[in-house]
């Protein structure tokens, strides 16, 4: 999320404001479900179990959940899971509208947007516009050359992150995808699409 995209859900108990629907629903059950779970090392309480266990881990730092190829590890196997698609190439999200799939929820939700918002940011350098200034902005670096992502490795940088993302795999020579009919790895999943 950018800082300036809008939050237009606002909770009717409190202050909090959100940019999608269903994070101010899950945000209001803390005004009405009975928090029951009590933590054991300070006060706070909570209405969902998960919440509780997820909260643990900021006292123990443990984190029980181990990524088997890199050394990330999470509180919850949920966001394993979901942190797992990004070695695997796995986009299992579809837009029913178009073409486009994502590997987080999250993202298929921000991309509906664009078929559904008014495209009411206009590029000042061409006639494109866009419904969200994110995509503005990432747009308008295509007039200006202008290149925010700089690897650490060497003098190479970038106009957008996952393109710094995918050329520092050659850095480490990390090979997620696996071609299903000769067992090589690649780096990139757009060389599986030419054989």
């Amino acid at each position: 999320m950018t800082h300036t995209e809008e939050k237009p859900y606002q909770c009717n108990q409190c202050d909090n404001t959100f940019s999608l629907n269903c994070n101010l629903i899950q945000h209001l059950r803390t005004h009405t479900w009975k928090k029951s779970k009590q933590c054991n090392q300070c006060d706070k309480t909570f209405s969902l179990n998960g919440n509780l266990i997820r909260h643990l881990g900021t006292h123990t730092g443990k984190k029980p959940y181990q990524c088997n190829q890199c050394d990330k590890a999470f509180l919850q196997n949920s966001v394993l899971i979901t942190h797992i698609r990004t070695h695997i190439g796995e986009k299992p999200y579809q837009c029913n509208q178009c073409d486009n799939t994502f590997s987080l929820n999250y993202n298929l939700i921000q991309h509906l947007r664009t078929h559904t918002w008014k495209k009411s940011k206009q590029c000042n350098q061409c006639d494109k516009t866009f419904s969200l200034n994110g995509y503005l902005i990432r747009h308008l670096r295509t007039h200006t050359g202008k290149k925010p992502y700089q690897c650490n490795q060497c003098d190479k940088a970038f106009s957008k992150n996952n393109h710094l993302i995918r050329h520092q795999m050659t850095h480490t020579e990390e090979k997620p995808y696996q071609c299903n009919k000769c067992d090589k790895f690649f780096s990139e999943m757009i060389v599986l699409k030419d054989i």
